[in-house]
């Protein structure tokens, strides 16, 4: 299995992966042949990239941290929360908890994989993806920390629920609070709206909802909605803004340009004490592939391959199946640059 570019897929090749609706359905089945129709179908939905199979690497397999079922769970369950919220009904805080929960049993048990963002996104499906995604990272990097289990459960919930004021209209009347109107720029941000959502619902701490509140505040103060700076913004909160910006860097990026995950690494980096908490940052960092298994590359001796496998200790320096072609014949071999110092990684393609 390989990931690609839509643009560079042949009639006749296979899904590799699950293509899944905004609502946790599979909309489109691996396995499936992609015929022109369907690659055209595809790019209508806003689809760049996705995995096909490829027998020259058809024994890689991406190591999830969570599984396809119980993200799709999770979809389904934002999916009912949020038509509730529009609907004007009371969310199911219970259900959110349990999948929740789901959640994090998966990534503790698989602490050591790291991270691989393969979910096919669509126009339909990227704010459910986004979510769920922004969950498994805040996740993971609360265990790389070390907080207790109770603290991340408020973390995750938070982060799943962070964006949910995107789904909704104006603030209602009753909800402002005095001193405020309709017109003030705090009652227009999704974050105060998803705040105001969440802190009604029992089963959802008051420290998840003020995640939704404070993802978006910078540690220098340069942030929104409030222009909150350093240990006044809570520390989950911090861990939720690292990993709202790397998903959406990766999606969408800037100016709509999608970066590489080693590309939004950089970017992370460099806005460290300016954005982002160090020791959040220094955390996420050990635990995302900065070059996820199935992606092609090109080392510095010429060579292109795909990546076939990780070090948990060294995400910088993956390793490399290389392969050559003589008319029909291919010939491979395995680099494992955290072996070979040497060798390195000058261009990734799709």
């Amino acid at each position: 299995m390989r990931y690609a570019s839509i643009n560079k897929i042949e009639q006749g090749e296979k899904l590799g992966k699950h293509i899944f609706a905004d609502d946790g359905r599979i909309l489109l089945s691996e396995g499936v042949t992609l015929t022109i129709g369907l690659l055209s179908k595809l790019r209508l939905m806003g689809v760049s990239s996705v995995f096909v199979q490829d027998d020259r690497f058809e024994n890689i397999e991406i190591e999830e941290v969570v599984s396809e079922t119980t993200k799709r769970q999770a979809i389904t369950a934002l999916a009912e929360t949020i038509q509730f919220i529009q609907a004007d009904k009371e969310i199911n805080g219970k259900e959110i908890s349990l999948i929740v929960g789901k959640m994090i049993d998966e990534v503790m048990l698989n602490s050591d994989v790291l991270l691989h963002l393969t979910d096919i996104r669509t126009k339909d499906n990227n704010l459910f993806v986004h979510l769920v995604n922004v969950c498994i990272i805040s996740v993971m990097v609360g265990v790389q920390i070390g907080l207790a289990k109770a603290r991340i459960q408020d973390l995750a919930v938070g982060a799943l629920l962070h964006d949910i004021g995107k789904t909704q209209g104006k603030v209602k009347k009753r909800d402002i609070p005095v001193g405020y109107s309709s017109e003030d720029e705090l009652m227009k941000h999704h974050s105060w709206k998803g705040f105001n959502t969440l802190r009604k619902v029992q089963e959802i701490s008051t420290v998840s909802a003020h995640i939704a509140l404070t993802h978006h505040e910078n540690v220098d103060g340069s942030g929104e909605p409030r222009g909150m700076e350093g240990k006044d913004i809570n520390f989950l909160s911090k861990i939720v803004a690292v990993a709202n910006d790397y998903d959406h860097l990766i999606s969408n990026g800037e100016d709509g340009m999608s970066l590489f995950p080693h590309e939004a690494c950089e970017r992370i980096m460099g806005l460290t004490n300016i954005r982002y908490d160090h020791q959040v940052v220094w955390k996420f960092l050990r635990c995302v592939a900065f070059y996820p298994t199935g992606i092609q590359v090109k080392l510095n001796d010429g060579s292109i391959g795909v990546v076939i496998g990780q070090h948990k200790g060294l995400p910088q320096r993956p390793i490399v199946r290389t392969y050559r072609s003589d008319g029909d014949d291919f010939s491979f071999k395995e680099v494992d640059l955290a072996k070979q110092t040497t060798t390195f990684i000058t261009k990734v393609f799709t």
